[in-house]
């Protein structure tokens, strides 16, 4: 495995690797392949330049596994690596569009619930009747609220569950108060999706160039093991063209497997009993 993956350094050590991200590093190493360390704390604050300092020049590609970032951000950090004639194996429109809703969701419309978006700025949430005018394409019934990443689904009744979208009431209420949670850390914008009930929790699909490469838990519930057919969302994972992306995927009551969500495999969470190297050993030299 001679790839360089970058990952994020310790903030009280940047020599070393992010705790979090340490059993990864370790198996990388022992399957032959490097690590450079980003800042990441640099990166969130402006200084693309100062977060790749540490990167050594004319490495060629290497993949990302690390801490979240914007869109903007992961374009700085490709052109910081440029820079210093490094090359990002996922670019940065790969990125935005396998980590934001709204870059996936047109691909995936078959197989996962319905759902409207509008570019918000935190801070302003909807007012009732662009909300009212928004959710007309969705079902009646209930849906739940995020933004182009996140949901706060830890509160579930303020701030993520509508019972009803055809409530506006209720609905700009739930908006609202997740527009004000959220703060600055509002991504794109807000989204509603049609509420489907699942079976038997979440699994986590990793693929790699259009492969399903590891299956395994949702790292939010590592204790239940549902094991997915994928038949039904490999064609949608090679039509969107992403090199790296995760699907978390459940099974609706009618028996077909549903994308719950679609993520960047380069900040998407490995559970905890995962074994890293069978994700690592799939990757490409290039």
């Amino acid at each position: 495995m001679p790839v360089t993956i970058l990952m994020c350094a310790d903030p009280l050590n940047p020599r070393r690797v992010d705790e979090h991200f340490a059993r990864e590093a370790e198996s990388v190493r022992a399957l032959g392949g490097s690590i450079a360390l980003i800042d990441h704390d640099a990166l969130q604050q402006g200084d693309a330049a100062m977060a790749v300092h540490r990167v050594p020049r004319d490495l060629g590609t290497v993949w990302y596994r690390g801490w979240m970032m914007t869109s903007v951000q992961y374009t700085a950090l490709a052109s910081a690596l440029g820079a210093r004639r490094v090359t990002m194996a996922v670019p940065p429109d790969g990125y935005q569009k396998a980590h934001e809703l709204p870059g996936w969701y047109d691909t995936f419309a078959g197989v996962t619930p319905a759902s409207v978006w509008l570019p918000t700025r935190p801070g302003a949430p909807p007012d009732k009747d662009r909300l009212a005018q928004l959710v007309r394409p969705l079902p009646k019934g209930p849906a739940i609220v995020k933004d182009y990443v996140k949901s706060r689904k830890h509160e579930w009744d303020e701030a993520c569950f509508v019972p009803d979208v055809a409530d506006v009431d209720r609905l700009h209420a739930v908006v609202s108060r997740f527009v004000e949670l959220q703060g600055d850390s509002l991504a794109g914008g807000i989204v509603i999706r049609e509420f489907e009930t699942y079976e038997d929790g979440e699994a986590r699909v990793w693929w790699v160039d259009g492969e399903p490469v590891l299956v395994g838990p949702h790292p939010d519930t590592p204790e239940i093991r549902p094991r997915p057919l994928t038949e039904s969302v490999a064609p949608c994972v090679r039509s969107l063209g992403c090199r790296f992306i995760t699907t978390d995927l459940a099974r609706r009551a009618d028996g077909s497997w549903r994308v719950v969500e679609t993520g960047d495999g380069q900040v998407s969470d490995l559970p905890a009993g995962a074994e890293p190297a069978d994700l690592y050993l799939s990757f490409p030299i290039r």
